[in-house]
């Protein structure tokens, strides 16, 4: 049995009477959390698991110490649901406070949460090479997360004196942990009773221009128009004088004028993605109608809030970082780079017309990105990884989905209602990425998912109903059947 090869066992359960932004909160260029406070956690305590670490060798038998953590304060014992909450592409430094708390709560349900491969201080190798690279896939982390889970059901019933016990369990996870829980529940469908996928992006995309079109409408028309000028001034001024324009932005150390150009426009995305669209359109719009120059206050927004507020380091977009093998808490950068050209892409280039970033962000800056950073022969093969799991037209069911209106990585989920899948869109002025599970805005962090912040809480409360609705009735059909699927 693999309890025996825990570092540190599961604690004793009958004492017991969601860095980024944690766990899976996509930012546009790196897609890691960012807004993780220390004190916005259910637990930091770590626990440790001996994983393996390529699931489809036969003969590889190497392990790897994966982290982990376990909040019972909830559990009803012995057969409570246990919520398993999927760490994604950051650092995983414990249980976030956020709405699976008040889930965990009402269903009495002990929440675990398992680091992804790599990140972290889970990381196999002590050099993150090319070559050390290639056990870093959305695949193996599955595997990871389905062995984890057989593993630790069989420490509860070790401790509980039972044989073969099933508890029901059901999958958490947001933006790229939210693609990871839907397509857990796609593989390993025996496993957990069902999954809710909130922004989950589950839609490989070579050319996500989408994903600009979106800033586009969430911004309107006034904030728009500010900010395609913006565009065509920095384009401009960026053949005259590129070094004291990018000193004007804090930037100066990104020699690239591609890296240069992602980063002014993530800036922008990151307002209507976390639900904060007013902290720049108003001051932008404000500008322009006073006749202002619109480079210097879009230069004030970017270092005050994206960089100084949200803490988003300009370092994240320097292909010489994201090049430094050295594996530590910044690793997070060239690790998730590597997920991005090896499987998933989500290439956010400019469209032919009307776009919002500048035209030079497109899919030869992202190919070149891939093979500067890692190496020749590294790019996304998009169609097998949307073979693999079904991109949109994913077969699953029990898996809900759940997307915020003005987030722009919801054209890379599941927007349509299928059969056992259903989909909502919460829709609101600030209704972002993950708005379901952590509220809006989500820049100062609202503990607990507050929704009251939103400009229609009804509309996140209404979903989040919907959502207890269908984890209640899954829950109950795994209790009925005595298994964790049906």
């Amino acid at each position: 049995m693999r309890v025996l090869k825990a570092v540190v066992s599961v604690s004793i359960l009958c004492l017991v009477a969601l860095s980024g932004f944690a766990h899976g909160f996509v930012t546009p260029r790196t897609l890691l959390n960012r807004l993780s406070v220390k004190n916005d956690y259910l637990t930091t305590e770590e626990l440790w698991f001996d994983q393996t670490l390529d699931h489809y060798s036969p003969y590889d038998h190497r392990q790897f110490k994966q982290r982990y953590y376990e909040f019972l304060d909830y559990f009803q014992v012995p057969d409570g649901p246990i919520f398993l909450k999927i760490c994604g592409e950051s650092s995983c430094n414990g249980i976030a406070n956020d709405y699976i708390s008040v889930l965990a709560k009402k269903f009495g349900a002990a929440v675990v949460s398992l680091e992804h491969r790599y990140y972290g201080k889970s990381s196999p190798f002590k050099s993150h090479t090319t070559e050390n690279l290639k056990y870093l896939s959305s695949k193996q982390a599955l595997f990871d997360l389905a062995v984890f889970r057989q593993w630790y059901q069989e420490s509860l019933n070790l401790k509980q004196n039972k044989t073969d016990a099933e508890n029901p369990w059901f999958v958490f996870g947001i933006s790229y942990s939210g693609a990871l829980s839907a397509w857990f529940r796609l593989k390993f469908p025996h496993l957990t009773c069902g999954s809710l996928a909130s922004s989950a992006v589950v839609l490989a995309v070579y050319n996500f221009t989408e994903f600009d079109k979106q800033i586009g409408e969430s911004a309107g028309t006034e904030c728009k128009a500010a900010l395609q000028e913006v565009t065509q001034l920095v384009d401009q001024r960026l053949t005259l004088n590129k070094k004291e324009l990018k000193t004007q932005f804090g930037a100066a150390e990104l020699e690239i004028d591609g890296d240069f150009l992602y980063f002014l426009a993530d800036a922008a995305v990151i307002a209507f993605q976390y639900g904060n669209p007013d902290k720049l359109c108003t001051p932008l719009v404000e500008a322009k109608k006073a006749g202002e120059d619109l480079v210097a206050a879009y230069a004030k927004y970017v270092k005050e809030y994206y960089v100084g507020s949200f803490g988003v380091s300009v370092e994240t977009y320097n292909q010489k970082h994201l090049k430094n093998t050295a594996v530590n808490e910044d690793s997070s950068d060239r690790l998730w780079w590597f997920q991005v050209c090896t499987e998933v892409a989500y290439f956010q280039v400019a469209p032919s017309i009307d776009s919002i970033r500048s035209s030079k962000v497109d899919t030869k800056y992202h190919l070149d990105l891939c093979k500067n950073v890692f190496g020749e022969g590294i790019y996304p093969d998009v169609d097998v990884t949307n073979i693999y799991y079904g991109g949109t037209k994913i077969a699953g069911s029990k898996i809900i989905f759940t997307n915020g209106s003005q987030d722009p990585w919801r054209h890379a989920s599941k927007q349509t209602s299928s059969s056992g899948m259903p989909s909502y869109i919460i829709t609101c002025h600030n209704c972002g990425h993950g708005t379901d599970m952590r509220g809006c805005p989500q820049s100062p962090l609202s503990i607990e998912g507050n929704a009251q912040n939103c400009s229609s809480p009804d509309a996140v409360h209404k979903v989040r109903q919907q959502m207890i609705e269908h984890i209640d009735l899954w829950l109950s059909e795994c209790k009925d059947t005595g298994r964790s699927y049906m």
